[in-house]
């Protein structure tokens, strides 16, 4: 049992002090610009519009369009998020759901498509649906590599669309020249006797070639000189 003193329980039963006060909570740090998908506190959204104050300095004014820019962007995957849990979760009656709402069904799918195609742990946050969009038919490898590009040099979905034309045309003229420079090349048909050619096809397989690698080598070593012609013709004479 603890006893007090009188002065000790006198100050107990005291009431509180004009000077004790509970500690005040220190209070948080703003969060990044972006980092929250709300609106400035002095823009009223409505169904139908956005109501903003006569006097609103230009900062506020740019931040609200950043702000709306980005719900903007997110809405886009969260209809194709909700349109993919909808068809594998209400395979009988997500359609009617759709067709209940103003959503355009095609709008929708490819937004669906798209989400199907980058999952959530794949996109990026500084680029929208759009940039996603024009990469989603790619090999996820080439995804990940325009989108790096597209931000590092903070490209718009337009410039990123003409960077990928340009690189696909540019392959195309590449494949195009390749496919020219083997038309170019010439073939020489040569008769030879039944025996002469087995012994050419066991001379190739020796060498694990084709008959025709087998003939091109040697032929190339002997217009070269690494074989002299000489020692050739002196073979054939014997």
């Amino acid at each position: 049992m603890q006893v007090l003193s009188p002065h000790r329980e006198a100050n107990r039963n005291a009431p509180p002090s004009c000077n004790d006060k509970k500690p005040v909570p220190s209070p948080r740090p703003p969060s990044p610009q972006g980092s929250k998908l709300a609106l400035d506190a002095s823009a009223k959204p409505r169904r139908t519009g956005l109501q903003l104050p006569s006097s609103l300095p230009f900062d506020t004014w740019r931040r609200i369009g950043h702000q709306i820019s980005l719900i903007a962007d997110s809405s886009s995957w969260w209809l194709g998020d909700w349109l993919v849990y909808g068809e594998n979760e209400y395979t009988d009656r997500y359609k009617r759901a759709v067709e209940e709402s103003s959503l355009d069904i095609q709008t929708l799918r490819n937004y669906a498509w798209v989400a199907r195609r980058f999952p959530v742990s794949r996109r990026r946050d500084k680029l929208s649906l759009q940039h996603h969009a024009e990469v989603a038919a790619l090999p996820e490898h080439e995804q990940s590599l325009w989108l790096d590009r597209a931000e590092r040099f903070n490209w718009s979905r337009n410039r990123l669309r003409s960077q990928i034309k340009a690189h696909r045309a540019a392959a195309l003229a590449a494949s195009g020249r390749a496919a020219e420079a083997a038309k170019e090349k010439a073939v020489i048909h040569i008769d030879v006797p039944v025996d002469q050619e087995q012994c050419w096809r066991d001379a190739a397989r020796r060498m694990n070639r084709s008959v025709e690698e087998w003939a091109r080598l040697v032929l190339n070593q002997v217009a070269t000189g690494q074989i002299p012609a000489r020692g050739v013709l002196e073979a054939k004479a014997g």
